[in-house]
């Protein structure tokens, strides 16, 4: 079981005062990716416009740009909710960026009250996320929206 209270401390303490939002997101992704088990991809996307925009990640490459309401980074953005997906096949519009993956969560990043980007992981094993983790990343996502270094798109 993953420890989320020290893995949000683990990134307050690599963020704080530290005003470079792709470095600090970069670390973010990487902090995750050598963390969590069975992971396969670990990232952010940004919103811009009408779409998010591939940030800092850990993985396989991925898609570039994603439209609001479209797969379930694009539905969590539109909807300003965090999305446990047991099975992404079964996720309608799923976009399938590594056909590996068979799991995913995504929650939002907020800057000042508006959705800013969402944090994206995702998983070779159908069913690896659950409600803890879904907890523990929304607390582990507030951490980043607290040091208000998020940009403001």
């Amino acid at each position: 079981m993953t420890d989320y209270n020290a893995l949000s401390a683990q990134l307050a303490a690599l963020t704080e005062g530290v005003p470079h939002p792709i470095a600090n997101l970069a670390n973010a992704s990487a902090l995750l990716w050598q963390t969590l088990p069975e992971l396969n991809w670990a990232g952010f996307y940004l919103l811009e416009g009408k779409k998010l925009v591939l940030g800092p990640f850990q993985g396989k490459t991925a898609c570039i740009e994603i439209p609001l309401g479209r797969g379930v980074c694009g539905t969590a953005a539109a909807e300003d909710r965090s999305l446990v997906v047991a099975d992404v096949h079964s996720f309608r519009g799923h976009i399938a960026c590594d056909s590996a993956s068979e799991s995913e969560i995504v929650v939002p990043l907020h800057k000042d009250g508006r959705v800013v980007g969402v944090l994206d992981l995702d998983s070779p094993v159908k069913e690896r996320f659950t409600e803890a983790d879904r907890l523990g990343l929304e607390a582990f996502a507030a951490v980043l929206e607290r040091q208000s270094f998020l940009p403001a798109l």
